[in-house]
């Protein structure tokens, strides 16, 4: 039997106004519902509404991670340098990381992933082949000093996250906990209600030779992502790959010089010799772990600084200042060109063997034309980093791509053995000799979860969850009167006997009008009503989604919800 909650003693105080910090639905309708509170920048307080829908969500991701033979653990949130330090991440995480000391001066995290620990907890318990593969898992508070926390739980300094990671001692192996943990995801979306996209990512400081990220399509999404048309491919815009299609480049004339005063943006290049941007080869120069580095693209086209650091990682990727020019004579700020640069130089795919380019000639308001790669220049890396935009070909079929937002509710990774060769994590294989133990990653946002679903299914009377998630089942609703009251309270117990999870509105002093507001606010999928016609035992049932309203008597309306509860 279930327990009736009662909305005269609910602490949930609804509010008639958006939050004046509030930028998305999900942020404005949480708090409006009474789900959330906000205790201080990126912190939040989960109130009983929203404490349900963040329980329900994880016993869906802990039925189906132990359906795949997942093992349930808890490990620490306060983490000790040490492991941290080895695998390098102490310092890679730089400010995003909580660091504190101890009364002793010991230095500690707050974690914002767990990768290191597992690795050490299955080092202490797996010593033979015969104790793999295993799959560990956890549901935890995560923790990432953001700069800028933003749309309320969505991008918060403390956060609920199911990681999971699997051992193995074989590359097939990996290759099937992978293959069950990306079912097990799909099974979990699926059931929670979202619409979702599984697109290609990069592994970037995670590493590891396999990356897919799981998106929920929303406006408030900070991630951008593309997909094809005719369904041949997805992926996170910073995995987007372009073909290196060498061309003939013995058609196109002597590298000539040309004076070009006053002309070191592309802008005034192209209007001062009237040729496309896209003729045009822009060079970025960028530091990579303190070294000048050039990157080149065609001139239409930015660089996607994120982009080039995901590529690039674990090394740090920033711009070159006025003072990085300082003592380096043949770097000429807005006339820089590949060709004799002594520096690094990392190229679009699109800046092909055999392509001709109008570039900088390395001096000032000079620029060169009939720039060949290959000819003139030579590229030491080829790297995806232009900003993807629409229209820009499917790398499978050809079709222009469309870009979206979506939310990161999921992310994947078989890491290999990145973290096994920092803390030599082996085990003693059928031929009596050590072998390197293979590890996959996997993350779900589970509070992140909440508001996608909120940003998805809400409307414009507010939060419409589905039933899987939703903190009750039905919301009966008193429409004013003593004996609609009673009727409400008596039909709210048999409901709850039958199995029922059922929030009833029985509030005294307070109008049907505001008790109506506050039943679509909140979203529990099942409005029922005691109003007009409870003296004859009749009662309003109306779908919170579509809207449809039916008549039922008090037998009816129970046997219809227990239908469709159990359905």
């Amino acid at each position: 039997m279930s327990q009736v909650q009662r909305m005269s003693r609910l602490m949930a105080k609804t509010l008639r106004d958006d939050p004046a910090d509030a930028e998305t639905l999900s942020h404005k309708l949480l708090v409006r519902a009474g789900y959330v509170r906000r205790t201080s920048a990126g912190l939040w307080s989960w109130l009983p509404l929203g404490k349900k829908v963040l329980d329900n969500i994880s016993r869906v991701v802990r039925e189906e991670m132990d359906a795949i033979g997942a093992q349930e653990v808890l490990l620490p949130a306060l983490l000790p340098k040490e492991p941290y330090e080895a695998s390098g991440r102490w310092d890679e995480y730089g400010d995003l990381l909580f660091r504190l000391k101890d009364r002793k001066g010991g230095d500690y995290l707050l974690g914002p992933t767990h990768e290191e620990i597992f690795t050490l907890v299955v080092k202490d318990q797996c010593t033979s082949y015969k104790d793999l593969p295993v799959m560990l898992y956890q549901i935890q508070t995560k923790y990432r000093d953001e700069a800028r926390p933003r749309s309320g739980v969505l991008r918060g300094r403390e956060f609920q996250m199911k990681d999971s990671y699997s051992f193995d001692t074989t590359d097939e192996g990996l290759a099937e906990s992978y293959a069950l943990h990306r079912a097990a995801y799909q099974k979990i979306f699926a059931r929670l209600g979202l619409d979702y996209r599984i697109v290609s990512a990069i592994s970037g400081a995670m590493g590891g030779s396999a990356s897919e990220e799981f998106l929920a399509p929303a406006a408030a999404g900070e991630d951008t992502f593309v997909d094809c048309p005719n369904g041949d491919y997805a992926a996170n815009t910073e995995a987007v790959t372009f073909a290196l299609a060498p061309v003939d480049g013995a058609a196109h004339g002597a590298l000539e010089e040309l004076d070009t005063p006053d002309t070191p943006t592309i802008e005034t290049l192209a209007a001062f010799l009237g040729v496309p941007a896209s003729a045009t080869l822009k060079n970025l120069l960028v530091k990579v772990d303190g070294e000048i580095t050039a990157v080149g693209v065609p001139g239409d086209r930015e660089v996607d600084l994120g982009k080039l650091g995901e590529h690039l990682a674990p090394a740090v990727v920033e711009l070159v200042t006025a003072e990085d020019f300082e003592g380096r004579p043949e770097l000429v700020r807005g006339y820089v060109g590949p060709q004799g640069l002594k520096v690094r130089y990392i190229a679009d795919p699109r800046v092909a063997p055999g392509t001709a380019w109008v570039t900088g000639a390395n001096k000032a308001d000079t620029h060169a034309r009939n720039v060949v790669c290959g000819r003139d220049f030579e590229v030491d890396d080829y790297l995806d980093v232009v900003v993807v935009e629409e229209g820009d070909p499917c790398p499978v079929c050809g079709a222009g791509l469309k870009l979206g937002r979506a939310i990161e509710i999921g992310h994947i990774f078989q890491l290999g053995r990145k973290y096994a060769d920092t803390f030599q994590l082996d085990v003693l294989g059928q031929q009596g000799k050590p072998v390197r133990v293979t590890m996959g990653s996997y993350g779900i946002g589970v509070s992140r979860a909440v508001a996608a679903l909120a940003e998805q299914t809400a409307d414009e009377q507010g939060l419409c969850w589905p039933r899987e998630i939703a903190p009750a089942d039905v919301h009966v609703v008193a429409a004013g009167k003593a004996l609609q009251t009673e009727l409400a309270v008596d039909v709210a117990e048999q409901l709850a006997a039958a199995g029922l999870r059922v929030l009833v509105d029985e509030r005294a002093g307070v109008s049907p009008g505001v008790k109506f507001t506050d039943a679509e606010l909140i979203g529990v999928p099942q409005i029922l009503v005691a109003g007009r016609r409870s003296a004859e035992g009749v009662l309003e049932l109306k779908d919170r989604r579509t809207g449809e309203r039916e008549e039922l008597t008090v037998a009816e309306a129970i046997e219809r919800l227990k239908a469709t509860v159990t359905a």
